[in-house]
Formats: structure tokens, C-alpha cells, sequence
């Protein structure tokens, strides 16, 4: 049996992960104005983020055609792929999982499994990576799934936003809200946990560094930890991670930034966590 990983370009995994477990990534569109990108291949993150205040029209974000997915699909199945598990950010946010699982459906060349992970950003990501690892270690795919299946249950991704701003750009929030918040020093905090997005109200940035510390403090023991961040300043992230060392390991922590997919409508300047809690 032979398993293969796809993914989409909002799962922030690093080049090296991507590479070393020959994973593939169905990228993403972002349009501004009349001219598109492909997350990740025409434009970089740093890009988009330190262009975003300043461009004409606000951005807009589009799914991969069921073509592409058509095209990797059999191109896995032509170098062998007996199974293709495909992994993508939640439905709740976006509607690629089910164009993957049409064309799952009308796939004949190999078995393609897609999994909604419920998540965005490294709370799909390191589902990903987890899959990858089982993979390689010779795992069959009805042991896979049932791994991600219960990893999905305590992977949670939680960020505060520094503006209000692009939420109200790109329609998410009335102007006039967005006005009032501002002037209130409110700063959402947006969370994620299995498929269902909420919203936290907290005043200040220091409040919400705060809040974001001891909502990682109530997910316990964990066995993945990561910061994430929309092009966040570095001394706001060398703050947070300062502020949770008595929670985070010893090691290197991995520190990632979010998608443009996701940056364009909470902005930059954002910045949580994602973390897996451990399995019992």
C-alpha cells in the first residue's frame, strides 16, 4: 500500500516539512483588483502582509479549480499511489474541502480519503504532518485516520487581532463597529476548535497577551505547540513568548506565519497559538 499527502497552502507547515515527507499543496488564490496570485508561489507572505494597508482594493481569496485537484490526484495515482488522503482547512472557513470531495468522488485512478480538519493554519498543518509521519512509519490508512480523527478532538488555534481595520474592508464587521471597538481599545481574540470559530472580546493589547497565555495554561499537557502570527512585529512575538515560558518546551519553538488566505480579512499583526493537547 502506497499512501500519499495532499494539503492546502493555509496549512503553514515549512518548506522542510513539506519536502522531507513529499507532501503536496494545492495553493490557494488571492486576487487584488484584476491581477491574481497563487498563495505562496507568486507572492510571499512578507509581500502581502507589508502591502496589504496600502493596496487600492481590498483582497479577495478564491479555492483551486476541481482540475487541479483532478490533476494531482492522478498524477500521485500514475507514480503509484494506492491511497491519497487529502487534508484541508476547516469547511467552516472555506470551501475547498468539498471541492476536494467531489472530485474524490469522481477520482477512478486511486482511493482518495479527504479529511475537513476542523482547524486552519498549524491546527491543520500539524495534522498533516502527523499524517506524513504515520506514512512513513508504514501505517495503514484506516490506523491514520483514526489518529487524525482523535487529534482533531484537542487541537485548538486561538489569535488576537491588533486592528479592527480589514475585518471592516473586507465586510466582516460594520464600519461603524469597527469604529466604536477601536476607540474601546477592543481586541478580538478569534478561536478554532473542531470546526466551530468563536470570538473573545478583550480591551488592550496587554489584555489580550494575557488571555492568550491562559487560554494555552487551560489546554494542559500538549504534545504540539506553535506560534502563529500575521506578520506580527518581533518584539510582540518575543513578548508572548516570554509571557508562556513557564508553559512552552525548552526547545526551538516553531513560529510560523498565517496564510494570506486568513491575513486577508483579520490583518496583520495578529497573534496566537496552535496547539495539539495530549492524547490520553
Amino acid at each position: 500500500m502506497s499512501i500519499r499527502i495532499v494539503t492546502d497552502s493555509t496549512c503553514d507547515l515549512p518548506a522542510e516539512s513539506i519536502n522531507r515527507y513529499g507532501i503536496q499543496v494545492v495553493p490557494l488564490y488571492i486576487n487584488v483588483g484584476k491581477r491574481g496570485y497563487l498563495d505562496g508561489i507568486d507572492i510571499t507572505r512578507s509581500e502581502f502582509y507589508q502591502n496589504l494597508p496600502t493596496y487600492p482594493e481590498h483582497p479577495t481569496t478564491a479555492v483551486p479549480s476541481p482540475q487541479k485537484f483532478h490533476a494531482i490526484y492522478d498524477t500521485l495515482a500514475d507514480e503509484g499511489a494506492s491511497h491519497v488522503l487529502s487534508i484541508h482547512i476547516s469547511e467552516a472557513l472555506s470551501a475547498i474541502v468539498n471541492v476536494a470531495r467531489v472530485v474524490a468522488q469522481e477520482t477512478k485512478s486511486t482511493q482518495v480519503m479527504v479529511l475537513d480538519s476542523q482547524q486552519l493554519s498549524l491546527g491543520t498543518g500539524f495534522l498533516v504532518e502527523t499524517a506524513a509521519k504515520m506514512v512513513a512509519a508504514g501505517h495503514a490508512i484506516e490506523e491514520i485516520m483514526a489518529a487524525l480523527k482523535a487529534q482533531i478532538k484537542r487541537t485548538h488555534v486561538f489569535a488576537a487581532l491588533d486592528t479592527l481595520e480589514f475585518l471592516k474592508r473586507s465586510g466582516r464587521m460594520n464600519k461603524y463597529m469597527a469604529g466604536f471597538a477601536t476607540l474601546l481599545q477592543i481586541k478580538p481574540i478569534l478561536t478554532m476548535f473542531q470546526g466551530q470559530p468563536g470570538t473573545e472580546k478583550v480591551r488592550t493589547r496587554e489584555r489580550a497577551m494575557k488571555r492568550l497565555v491562559e487560554m494555552l495554561a487551560a489546554v494542559g499537557a500538549f504534545e504540539r505547540v506553535a506560534i502563529v502570527h500575521t506578520h506580527a512585529a518581533l518584539d510582540r512575538i518575543a513578548e508572548l513568548r516570554a509571557q508562556a515560558a513557564h508553559l512552552l518546551p525548552q526547545e526551538a519553538l516553531m513560529t510560523e506565519d498565517i496564510t494570506p488566505v486568513i491575513g486577508a480579512h483579520i490583518g496583520p499583526g495578529a497573534l496566537g497559538f496552535a496547539v495539539v493537547g495530549k492524547g490520553k
